[in-house]
């Protein structure tokens, strides 16, 4: 009752509308009464044939509103009426949407039938908590993947990022995360995502376990700009729900890179000027706002911990979506081609990784251990190419000899099959019997 009292307060009391004047790309402009509306707001423009075309108000230009649309532009001609809607973008949630798969409208895509509504509103862009309000991050979460429980240990509330060119693994890692994670809820944006890829991610890679206490925000990589960065906001939004409710939440999105090329797609059609690799600013500016959404709640409350791919362009770890992002979150993960290319899974370069919650996060006396196990892949690493070559002679050096010894061993524990899961604890173990078999023990 009171979520269908919600919904009537919710309906405009004065239909307010314009006309179409002029199409410009994907850009609408609309003349009418623009006094009266404002960036951000929602727009039903009535096309040929009885249909409506949502669009979003993003600027106003000599008296004009300038509109983008949230799907093709067909059947829109100049002078149809583009009525002006209060409602400037929210959803309302509840518990009974885990478990399915929604696109950026928070519209059911999965055929299980329709959503049943929360009470409360919830604004898609909703200004983050305040900073001196927050609580520091807590605990260290046990993903469930070695590699990343040892050597870049993340605690609830965390914001880290996964760098990575396209085809290294990414979205495997991501549903081994979201299955084994010791978290309450995972939040999943799939932001510009194939088509095809979609239905295997949910079915195979997620699978019925994971899914069950996950909810999935879909939109594809052939959907409107604003309906791709609109996925983005709805997915923090959910996020934000289950936390306001005490809750433990894994805020997963792939990727941040399609995300910022959405807003770049947004921001050249009102006329910004490019900048960093044609990004206008508005983009940088944008980052920030998304990401500072997720991290540690109020004192006493719920957390988001936040995993954010970043594609980089041509395997350029340092172009500007990349180096922006890098800054903003605690830590990152780095992905590489070359890894992947001889068969270790997930391909993650543990010496170019790091997760700024450690050491603090480590118990002391396992310091030593993964200070050690850093200094022999790193010796392996700065003589891999003589290795390779056979231009080292076995006895030159000690430290080589021993890099040399547990590197078998060592590539071993990196790597890790799609079903396993390892405890934080058990990797520990697992990392020090390797270290100390290998006469190398700290």
């Amino acid at each position: 009752m009171q979520s269908l009292i919600s919904a009537i307060e919710a309906i405009d009391d004065v239909e307010v509308y314009g006309r179409v004047r002029t199409v410009q790309g994907l850009l609408v402009e609309v003349v009418g009464p623009v006094r009266e509306l404002k960036v951000g707001g929602r727009v039903a423009i009535e096309t040929t044939g009885g249909g409506t075309l949502g669009a979003e108000i993003i600027g106003f230009s000599e008296g004009r509103a300038m509109c983008l649309p949230f799907g093709p532009l067909s059947g829109v001609r100049l002078g149809c009426r583009a009525v002006f809607k209060s409602n400037e973008g929210a959803v309302r949630p509840s518990d009974s949407w885990l478990g399915r798969v929604i696109n950026a409208e928070a519209e059911p895509i999965d055929g299980l039938g329709p959503l049943a509504q929360g009470a409360d509103p919830y604004p898609l862009r909703q200004q983050p908590l305040p900073a001196h309000e927050r609580a520091r991050v807590g605990a260290p979460i046990d993903l469930g993947v070695r590699t990343l429980n040892t050597f870049t240990t993340m605690c609830d509330g965390q914001r880290m990022g996964i760098f990575a060119g396209s085809g290294v693994g990414k979205s495997v890692l991501m549903s081994m995360l979201a299955r084994n994670a010791e978290v309450d809820v995972a939040v999943i944006g799939l932001i510009g995502e194939r088509g095809r890829e979609v239905q295997e991610f949910v079915t195979e890679y997620l699978g019925p376990a994971g899914l069950e206490r996950a909810i999935v925000v879909v939109a594809t990589s052939d959907e409107a700009a604003l309906m791709r960065r609109q996925a983005a906001y709805l997915t923090l939004t959910l996020s934000e729900y289950f936390r306001d409710q005490g809750k433990r939440v894994l805020c997963m999105m792939d990727s941040l890179t399609r995300f910022a090329m959405a807003q770049r797609e947004i921001g050249l059609a009102i006329g910004e000027p490019p900048t960093a690799k044609g990004y206008p600013p508005t983009v940088f500016t944008e980052l920030p706002r998304l990401l500072e959404r997720a991290g540690p709640g109020l004192v006493n409350s719920g957390s988001i911990t936040g995993l954010f791919t970043v594609l980089v362009e041509g395997d350029d770890h340092n172009e500007p979506i990349a180096d922006a992002v890098r800054g903003i979150l605690d830590g990152h993960i780095v992905m590489e081609r070359s890894i992947a290319e001889r068969g270790r899974y997930p391909a993650v370069n543990v010496l170019r990784s790091i997760s700024r919650t450690m050491p603090g996060c480590v118990p002391t006396n396992y310091r030593p251990l993964l200070q050690k196990a850093r200094e022999l892949m790193s010796t392996y690493a700065d003589m891999e190419e003589l290795i390779r070559l056979g231009a080292y002679r076995k006895g030159s050096d000690p430290g080589v000899d021993r890099a040399i010894a547990i590197n078998p061993a060592l590539e071993a524990f990196l790597s890790q099959q799609r079903e396993e899961t390892t405890t934080i604890a058990d990797g520990y173990k697992l990392l020090a019997g390797i270290v100390e078999k290998a006469g190398a023990a700290p």
